[in-house]
């Protein structure tokens, strides 16, 4: 017994390098090995050593094929015999394995959210090819000479009737319609989808839409009287001119500078109807007729303005330096339009009125006659439910500052004479409407004086019948 065990300790010494791995393997997967004896242990590892002895010397091609080398036939060796040199084994580093759940539901979520997204982009884009869900208003877009297809896709873009004007582009182009665009004011809806908006703005006016009718509408004009000419050159129903011209919605820009409380205005877009001259087809609808009208005023308030010390971008950026809203600017503009004589009085006259809102303590009322008249000649007469309260508002002999509203819709030059704000030290004014001059005073009593010479100028030169 104990020359085996001296045979074994040699064994142990030359194969110790070579079979150290294996046999920690062995003893790693040993739940018991603790409690192997010694002599259990060495029966155990001499077997193991005869078994891999016994592999090694196995014919390379029947190594994987031990059933088919007889047991007498294979070369054994004697416990006593020393091992035959063994190549040395690279020691494998093993690899510390993780999990790869945390990386897999990673790439599952950013494909799943790259897909969410591109799925709401696409159906994005087709609802605003199709119109799907979009605003119903009318907007008008006036295509200038020589529009190129992205100046017309970026103006459809900032009057918000579709999403993306590089879509549309696309989808001109495809069509083969991104040069064949009409000069001229087209109407349009955010709900029409991209074809018919094309249809729109390269079509053609034909004889279905009926006679093309020049109308004129002067400075001072009331929208009543407006809503009358139109109705006699056949372009839609007066009233329901009024009704859509009141109710506003279109999406143009001047109409969020609006005030939210117009409950003592007659007509709540008096002044906003811009004198000039338009092109209307006969039998047109009344919201189109609006629209025209609406970015024609808002076009003008855009347009630069100059005062003899600087230029401003737009006339509401004037306005706004003048710490003025819109209404009063043209509530304002207004007055001055059926007070002033002639233009070259406009900015004196709105320099008298200025004086006086700014000095309320010492005149408290602008005393303005066209407003008596407005609110005794339009107002009262075709107030549909009879209100003293807003007919005295307009009244600037019973209501102090300006009326609630316009009293006619002022041309550019009555708009431009407030935001000049000439600064004098004017209080009053009274006009010779015969000579059609205007005469400014500081005080009463210039002003009284003024009154005398007119008055006996009226009677030195009466009018012939």
């Amino acid at each position: 017994m104990s020359d085996n065990k001296d045979i074994l300790n040699d064994i142990l010494k030359d194969t110790a390098e070579n079979e150290a791995e294996e046999l920690e393997e062995a003893l790693e997967t040993a739940d018991a090995l603790d409690e192997i004896d010694e002599q259990n242990f060495t029966q155990v590892y001499r077997e193991a050593v005869q078994e891999t002895q016994a592999e090694e010397e196995l014919p390379p091609q029947q190594y994987y094929q031990q059933e088919q080398y007889p047991q007498s036939e294979r070369p054994m060796r004697s416990m006593n015999q020393a091992p035959p040199p063994r190549r040395k084994k690279k020691k494998k580093k093993k690899k510390k394995q993780m999990s790869r759940l945390p990386g897999v539901l990673i790439l599952v979520t950013l494909i799943f959210g790259i897909s969410t997204i591109l799925s709401l982009v696409i159906i994005g884009y087709g609802k605003d090819m199709l119109g799907i869900g979009k605003s119903e208003d009318t907007h008008v877009i006036v295509i200038p000479e020589g529009a190129t297809n992205m100046q017309v896709a970026q103006m459809l873009f900032d009057d918000d009737i579709i999403k993306s004007s590089k879509a549309f582009e696309l989808f001109a182009g495809l069509g083969g319609r991104e040069n064949n665009y009409v000069v001229g004011e087209h109407f349009v809806r955010p709900n029409m989808p991209y074809e018919t908006i094309l249809d729109e703005l390269t079509k053609v006016p034909t004889e279905e839409m009926g006679e093309s009718i020049q109308v004129t509408f002067p400075e001072g004009t009331t929208l009543i009287d407006a809503a009358n000419i139109l109705e006699k050159n056949h372009i839609c129903d007066a009233e329901e001119f009024i009704f859509y011209f009141n109710s506003g919605g279109f999406g143009v820009g001047f109409e969020d500078r609006l005030p939210l409380d117009s409950s003592l205005k007659f007509q709540k877009m008096e002044g906003y109807l811009f004198p000039d001259t338009y092109f209307f087809y006969e039998n047109s609808e009344p919201e189109e007729v609006c629209q025209k009208i609406y970015y024609n005023f808002d076009t003008k308030m855009n347009g630069e303005f100059s005062t003899s010390k600087k230029t401003y971008a737009t006339r509401y950026e004037r306005m706004e330096e003048l710490e003025m809203n819109l209404d009063e600017l043209i509530t304002l503009a207004s007055i001055v339009q059926k007070e002033a004589a002639n233009v070259k009085d406009m900015n004196d006259v709105a320099a008298v009125f200025r004086n006086r809102i700014e000095n309320k303590d010492t005149f408290p009322k602008l005393e303005s006659d066209p407003t008596s008249n407005y609110s005794n000649d339009v107002i009262r007469p075709n107030i549909e439910y009879y209100n003293q309260t807003i007919i005295d508002a307009y009244d600037t002999y019973k209501s102090a500052g300006l009326p609630p509203g316009a009293i006619c819709n002022p041309g550019i030059e009555a708009i431009d004479a407030v935001l000049t704000n000439k600064k004098t030290k004017n209080f009053y004014f009274i006009a010779n409407i015969r000579t059609n001059e205007t005469f400014f005073s500081e005080t009463l009593e210039q002003h009284e004086a003024k009154q005398a010479e007119i008055e006996q100028y009226y009677i030195d030169n009466p009018v012939e019948e």
